[in-house]
């Protein structure tokens, strides 16, 4: 693992909230804090109502978590593109956030509740 990278489990419970609906609540989350850029709160797939996502073509790479697959979140108030993004394959050491799902804060809530 990249030795700026720290991931451990996040503190208490955690909610995603998009276009008015909650999309998941975990006492599972992860919070990864990577160099001087804020916390990102991973959670748990099965945390999450995966059925409001849908596979993006987006793609991105970080050369220590691997490559990134986005997806859009299907609101009641419409899409929002790009909102969601997983390691599915995440590079040696950064197993933790397989099977987890991260959201951009400008696009939805997450919160400590």
């Amino acid at each position: 693992m990249s030795d700026h990278i720290t991931i451990r489990p996040a503190e208490g419970t955690w909610v995603v909230r998009a276009g008015g609906a909650v999309l998941g609540e975990s006492s599972r989350a992860l919070e990864l804090v990577e160099g001087d850029y804020p916390p990102v709160i991973y959670f748990p797939r099965e945390d999450i109502a995966t059925a409001f996502l849908e596979p993006s073509k987006t793609r991105s790479h970080c050369p220590w978590k691997g490559d990134a697959h986005y997806y859009t979140i299907i609101a009641k108030s419409g899409a929002i593109e790009d909102a969601v993004w997983s390691y599915e394959d995440p590079k040696a050491g950064m197993e933790q956030i397989k099977d987890c799902l991260a959201f951009y804060k400008n696009k939805v809530a997450v919160e400590q509740v």
